[in-house]
């Protein structure tokens, strides 16, 4: 039960609106259902301008990142991470449209993965909460967690995908989204 849960979750913070200001990206890889593998990085984003509430929420400022790589250099290090593979994060739409942004601005190679969301993953496993943020889901599981830490996210996108699949006893990533009705969607 569960001994197969194969996937990588990911988070981006962003310096300001745009979605290809990426300053931080974390991503944990969960293989036969462990967490075996976790990197973080603060990242140089294209243009060094952060907005005043993206620094409010993460903490990340111009400084923290001035001498830090950008994606384009870090990108053939984290590309086998997420190519062939499943990717998960929380409220994918949004880190999905990062990573889409990002490769474009670079005009970098496109990997390819499926991905699916554990907000949506968390509503069909855990119906009738209050809200499905990851503080509260965070919490409710007693799960460690500084929110807007893209590590911390990341960590907690995977583990609540493990906790999902042992309370369905699905077999593998994809069957816990099969039980559940959640879509894996195509890079």
């Amino acid at each position: 039960m569960c001994n197969s849960m194969n996937y990588v979750a990911i988070d981006f913070e962003t310096a300001n609106r745009s979605r290809s200001s990426v300053c931080s990206m974390a991503a944990v890889t969960v293989e036969e259902g462990r967490i075996v593998r976790s990197a973080y990085s603060l990242i140089r984003p294209p243009e060094l301008r952060f907005d005043y509430w993206n620094t409010r929420i993460h903490g990340i400022t111009a400084a923290d990142v001035a001498d830090k790589a950008t994606f384009a250099e870090l990108w053939d290090r984290i590309r086998p991470h997420l190519d062939n593979k499943i990717v998960i994060a929380h409220n994918a739409a949004f880190d999905i449209g990062v990573l889409r942004s990002i490769l474009a601005v670079y005009k970098l190679p496109k990997p390819s993965f499926r991905y699916a969301c554990t907000v949506e993953i968390a509503q069909k496993a855990w119906a009738g909460l209050d809200n499905y943020k990851l503080s509260t889901l965070a919490s409710r599981f007693s799960i460690d967690f500084e929110h807007h830490n893209a590590l911390h996210d990341a960590r907690t996108c995977a583990v609540l995908a493990l906790r999902a699949g042992q309370e369905t006893a699905a077999q593998d990533f994809l069957h816990l989204a099969e039980l559940l009705q959640v879509k894996v969607r195509e890079f």
